[in-house]
């Protein structure tokens, strides 16, 4: 007998699926990765990486979540029950990155309050190493910092409210209303961001084709990297959300729209960032490229500063830009943690307050060491290794083990297209058999090469010169410890439910 949760409407699915693909990366990652890699003529691998990885991957997730109606772990366990703690290292790998996560959408929340006065003057990045209080050496943890802690509550009171909800009431509705609402505040910015002056220059920038580099393969790496990293795909939440569908369900148009609004959103975001930097270049007398910048630095030093030189309405640019951040962490924070609260309830048969309260409760606990005046860098490292060697290792498994030893995507195809109207054939098998595959192969390749390579060369020759010591337990052991603690819990027995007994797994097989 059925009594999973559901979505109220198709809408609150792909709006919520969407909402979790989207988010902080599509707005600070995207546009100086494709200016980096070709500018406009960026957008072949990247279109191809997204039809032959990244949709591929998002169909395979919604029908496994879909035919076997459970969270991740349980998904799995009903794959083959050996597979299992694949299910669990995707849990907590997503539970790792949401303690952090949520750092990155209060320091949002604190620069949406600066902008009304534009409190972080002239030396903007000054401001931020004053606001984040990083005074202490890699490693160690200091004081708290309050400017941090307070927002960090409230992001989290914010979330675990709405998972106390539940997935109709709660998260849902909190999308039906965040993502509509994001896309206004973004097309505000943007519609303002092309419209100062140096504009063009910035958007010359940033679609002009430098269609030489699509011949070096790095760039088709640096593709396929951003569509994995940017979708929310292979760390257990699409095949958590796909788990709430109704039995009939459009799986494979469901991802289309879901793939192609990211996708959309992080062209806006290109526009938008690339218009600013355009107007900053101008301002400054210099080329578009001497002012680009990615991640934490284009957010929080970059952006106050351009804001500071606008010709008006400067403190209601930041706060849209800056409260974007914020709608945009939100939607992604709470598919995140979703993923370990349906984990918590399959696994152990208990409510879904009680689950929000362990998980939830935990993982905002621990959140709190990156709210120290160390946090920043802990935080650095914890972001770097969980992502690339959780995030993307993971999707090299899981893909491996579906395609190549469990040989399930004949089994999937039919059972995505019986409920599709899009059919998905030979393009879908031979994208997830074989090039996706060896794309997250060379990928994880190359990273390894790297990381031990930088290691062995000099003393302070690992990820930003930070101590073997710290790279050690701050980033290695992170990563590490996300797939030894699912190992450690998959071996753990279910307590019966109905969402586990046997002739659910007979339905489901």
């Amino acid at each position: 007998m059925e009594n999973r949760s559901q979505w109220g409407t198709r809408a609150g699915f792909i709006l919520a699926a969407v909402g979790s693909a989207v988010g902080l990366g599509n707005i600070w990652r995207f546009p100086s990765v494709a200016y980096e890699n070709g500018g406009g003529a960026f957008f072949i691998p990247y279109l191809i990486a997204l039809l032959t990885a990244g949709i591929p991957i998002l169909i395979m997730e919604f029908t496994m979540g879909h035919k076997y109606r459970g969270s991740a772990p349980l998904t799995f366990r009903r794959v083959n029950k050996k597979a299992e703690f694949i299910g669990w290292w995707g849990v907590l790998v997503a539970f790792v990155i949401s303690t952090y996560y949520s750092v990155i959408v209060a320091w949002a929340m604190s620069y949406s309050v600066f902008s009304f006065k534009l409190n972080w003057g002239s030396d903007t990045g000054a401001f931020f190493g004053d606001y984040t209080q990083s005074v202490v050496e890699p490693g160690q943890f200091g004081s708290f910092v309050p400017g941090v802690l307070i927002p960090l509550v409230i992001v989290w009171i914010i979330i675990l409210g709405i998972l106390f909800k539940g997935v109709k009431k709660g998260i849902e509705i909190a999308n039906r209303i965040m993502i509509p609402l994001l896309l206004v505040v973004f097309l505000l910015i943007v519609i303002r961001a092309v419209t100062l002056p140096g504009a063009l220059d910035g958007l010359e920038a940033f679609f002009k084709p430098e269609f030489s580099k699509i011949m070096k393969g790095e760039v088709w790496v640096a593709a396929y990297g951003q569509i994995f990293f940017s979708m929310s795909i292979a760390f257990a939440i699409m095949i958590t959300y796909s788990s709430y569908l109704p039995k009939k369900s459009d799986i494979t148009n469901n991802a289309f729209i879901t793939g192609f609004g990211n996708s959309s959103f992080e062209l806006l975001a290109g526009i938008g960032v690339f218009s600013v930097l355009g107007f900053m270049a101008s301002q400054q007398g210099v080329s578009v490229g001497e002012v680009v910048d990615g991640g934490v630095g284009l957010a929080f030093v970059v952006f106050p500063a351009i804001i500071n030189e606008f010709p008006a309405l400067n403190e209601l640019f930041g706060f849209l830009f800056f409260f974007s951040l914020v709608l945009a962490g939100l939607t992604s924070l709470m598919s995140i943690s979703e993923t370990y609260i349906s984990g918590l309830i399959d696994k152990f048969n208990i409510s879904r307050g009680k689950a929000v309260a362990f998980g939830g409760g935990l993982a905002a606990v621990i959140s709190i060491i990156y709210s120290t005046q160390g946090g920043l860098f802990f935080l650095d490292a914890a972001d770097y290794f969980i992502n690339h060697f959780g995030v993307a290792m993971l999707g090299l498994v899981e893909v491996v083990l579906i395609a190549w030893i469990l040989r399930k995507v004949g089994e999937l195809k039919e059972h995505a297209n019986g409920v599709s109207d899009i059919r998905v054939g030979a393009w879908w098998t031979i994208s997830l058999g074989v090039i996706t595959p060896i794309i997250l192969g060379y990928m994880m390749f190359d990273l390894l090469k790297q990381n031990l390579t930088r290691a062995f060369d000099t003393p302070t020759g690992n990820y930003e010169g930070y101590s073997d010591l710290f790279i050690l337990y701050g980033g290695w052991a992170v990563a590490g410890a996300a797939l030894v603690i699912g190992i450690l819990i998959s071996v753990m027995k279910w307590k019966k439910s109905t969402n586990t007994n046997e002739e659910q797994m007979k339905e489901a097989k």
